[in-house]
Order: structure tokens, then C-alpha cells, then sequence
């Protein structure tokens, strides 16, 4: 694998559609694969087979259909799990079974009933068990950053030996802080002697709003899977945001030299479709992906853009494709962009009538949040009236 590559795993589908609200029928996931799919990812984590007969029928259906990236189904360490993954994947052109289990001794203790000898056992034979079924096997140590780190290394070490290919330690709670999760990775990959034989994954959550920072920082860590979800969705605040992290990479290059296959111009259509299935909205200013991402509405924003789009802008709507009207008129614009818009409604107004049209907008914007097309073309055609009628003879005069 190129070292200057990065591989993205999109677990939308899985992770994402398990946070309330999100919840996906059959024919709409496999609507939404197709779209992930458009959009470049390496991988689709298509969902959680044992969790139902829908969802595993899911997972079979975008293995039929989806060619080009490498389908992943989600396994706890149990047997019956990984065999119905592995059914699920039965069609895949490229087919990966993940399986996890918790390491941190908070999850074996207070969750799992297991001493760290058991889990490590577990977790080995069912890789082991996994490889017998396909070549493209995942291990996640969930809670990693919270491990033990002597003893996480026992376990990533043993899971290589098994057969694991990728290994992904997450950071499940978003705890961790970006030159902490860093670290955390050198060290991690320092010290497992067989570590060359996987490429390592994060997989960051977004508790204290970090996952996509936490991300980025393991990429310089060595890490070279990611994992991530459209819109950023996901359990509690959500994962890392696929967007940010393929925009961020490709802004920035001189910080972070790695290629990404992510197709940017698809970004927009597959946030908007999400958004469409699930009925749940993105928060006007998400970055890369709200309706605000690409606005403007003070004065000084939108004068310096009217002049320049680089003065406010590091990207353009149309490289993730979207729609870029960026003149939001309201109380903090300034003259230049009402008389912008007059001229793009096809209201030529006069020097002498822009001063009554900005202060007539202006008093409108006080009461509200957003000044529409319609109230600009009234509010023009008002002062032109009230301009004829001061300049009219009166009637005692006629």
C-alpha cells in the first residue's frame, strides 16, 4: 500500500444508522450505498448482520449490487455472529469481515464479565475462525484508547499472528485529545513486533468534538485506514465527518501530503440525500456541508468577497457540489451587497436610491432573520413610488 495513502471506511450505514433517528429501511440503504459509492470510498461498512434479518438481508443485497469498494459486515468475537456475516458477504466481489471486542478493563469488567486472558483468547480465535472464510479480516479492539497498553499490544500482536489484516483502535467514547491519540498510535506500532503486516485504522467519536482532529492526528501517527460517516452521524455526538476530514486533506496538503479517492464534487449530493432518507437536518453551520458553510452576511465578508472569493473563502461550494449562493442578505450586510443583489433581481438602482433602499431593508432586517428576494423588490419598488409621488404636482397646485 502506498504510504501516502489513506483509506477511507465509511461506516455510515452501520454506525451511523445505529444513532436514534437514523434508522434506514432496506431499500434505502441500498440506496444510499450506491450513492457512498459514487462518492469514492474504500470501503463500506454495509452493517451489523446479527442485529436482525433486515439488516443482515441488507448487507447481502449491497454485496450483490456494489462492485467497486470492499463490503464490510460488522461480528462481535462470537462464532454465530461471524457466520452470519460471512453469509451476508457471500456475493461481495471483495468481502471483510469486523469483528471486535472490548479491551479496556472498565468494558471487561463492567460489561463483558471477561479477565484479560479470556478476551485475548476470544479475540484470536475469532480472527483465526474469521480467516478460514475470507482474506480481509478487520479486528477492533473496542475502547482502545482507554486500554491497557501492555496489554493491548498482546492483543494487536496476537490478532496479526491470527491472520487480522487491518487492525482498528478506536477511540469509542472520544475521549482522547490529538497529540495524545498521536502518541498513542507510534507507540502502539513501536511496539508490536508484527505491526508491519496490518494497516492500522481509527475510528474517532465526536464526545468532545475532537473526532475529526483526533482523525487527522492519527493519519500522523501511521494510521492509514480512517473511518467515518457521512454528515458525521453516528452513536451519542457522532463520528468523525467523512467530509471534513477529504476537504481538510485536500485544503490542506502542505500539512498533510495523502491522497484520499474521495470524489469532492459528489460531497454535497451524498449529505443532502442522507439528510433526504433519514429526515434529520444538518445543523445550518457544519462546515463543508451546511446551508451556511458558503454564506456570507456581514458587510466587510461580503464586500471583500464581491471583490475577491479568496478574501473568506478556502474552498468553493462548487468543489464538494454545492450550490453556492453566497449573499445572505440580513441586518449586518452593507450597501455593496444589496446593491449586488439589485443588480443580479435586475433592479438597476441609482446611486440616490440605494441610500433609501438600504436604510427601508435594513429596518425590515431588525424583525427578521433573512431579507428574501421578494423583500428586496418590493422594498425598491416602494422607494420608487414614494420618489414619483414627492416629485408629482399636489392637487392644489394643479
Amino acid at each position: 500500500m502506498d504510504q501516502q495513502q489513506i483509506l477511507i471506511f465509511d461506516t455510515t450505514l452501520r454506525d451511523g444508522e445505529q444513532a436514534p433517528g437514523f434508522s434506514l429501511r432496506t431499500d434505502e440503504k441500498l440506496q444510499l450505498a450506491r450513492q457512498i459509492d459514487a462518492l469514492g470510498v474504500d470501503i463500506i461498512e454495509a452493517g451489523f448482520p446479527i442485529a436482525s434479518p433486515a439488516d443482515a438481508e441488507a448487507v447481502r443485497l449491497i454485496a450483490t449490487e456494489i462492485r467497486r469498494p470492499i463490503i464490510a459486515g460488522l461480528a462481535r468475537c462470537h462464532q454465530a455472529d461471524l457466520d452470519r456475516v460471512a453469509w451476508a458477504l457471500e456475493p461481495a466481489e471483495r468481502g471483510r469481515i469486523h469483528t471486535f471486542i472490548a479491551t479496556s478493563d472498565l468494558h471487561l469488567q463492567a460489561k463483558l464479565r471477561l479477565t484479560r486472558e479470556e478476551c485475548l483468547e476470544r479475540a484470536v480465535e475469532s480472527v483465526w475462525y474469521a480467516r478460514q472464510k475470507t482474506d480481509d479480516v478487520q479486528f477492533s479492539a473496542e475502547d482502545a484508547t482507554r486500554s491497557d497498553v501492555d496489554f493491548l499490544c498482546r492483543v494487536v500482536e496476537g490478532v496479526i499472528a491470527a491472520g487480522a489484516t487491518t487492525i482498528n483502535l478506536p477511540d469509542t467514547v472520544g475521549f482522547s485529545t490529538p497529540d495524545e491519540l498521536r502518541d498513542f498510535f507510534v507507540t502502539i506500532r513501536e511496539r508490536v513486533p508484527n505491526a508491519d503486516k496490518a494497516v492500522f485504522s481509527a475510528h474517532c467519536h465526536d464526545d468532545l468534538g475532537l473526532a475529526v482532529a483526533n482523525s487527522l492526528a492519527a493519519v500522523q501517527g501511521g494510521v492509514r485506514q480512517v473511518e467515518c460517516t457521512v454528515n458525521g452521524i453516528g452513536e451519542r455526538a457522532g463520528n468523525a465527518a467523512l467530509e471534513e476530514i477529504a476537504m481538510a486533506m485536500h485544503v490542506r496538503r502542505d500539512r498533510m501530503p495523502y491522497t484520499v479517492n474521495i470524489v469532492h464534487k459528489q460531497i454535497f449530493e451524498s449529505s443532502a440525500l442522507l439528510t433526504r432518507l433519514t429526515g434529520e437536518r444538518v445543523q445550518a453551520n457544519k462546515a463543508i456541508v451546511g446551508r451556511n458553510a458558503f454564506a456570507h452576511e456581514a458587510g466587510i465578508h461580503q464586500d471583500g468577497m464581491l471583490k475577491d472569493r479568496r478574501t473568506y473563502e478556502i474552498m468553493r461550494a462548487e468543489d464538494v457540489g454545492a450550490p453556492w449562493n453566497p449573499m445572505v442578505l440580513g441586518k449586518h450586510s452593507g450597501r455593496h451587497a444589496v446593491q449586488q443583489r439589485c443588480t443580479d433581481l435586475g433592479l438597476d438602482v441609482e446611486a440616490g436610491e440605494l441610500r433609501d433602499v438600504y436604510r427601508a431593508l435594513m429596518a425590515i432586517a431588525d424583525d427578521r432573520k433573512v431579507l428574501t428576494d421578494t423583500d428586496v423588490t418590493e422594498v425598491v419598488n416602494d422607494v420608487r413610488a414614494a420618489s414619483a409621488a414627492a416629485g408629482a404636482p399636489s392637487d392644489a397646485h394643479a
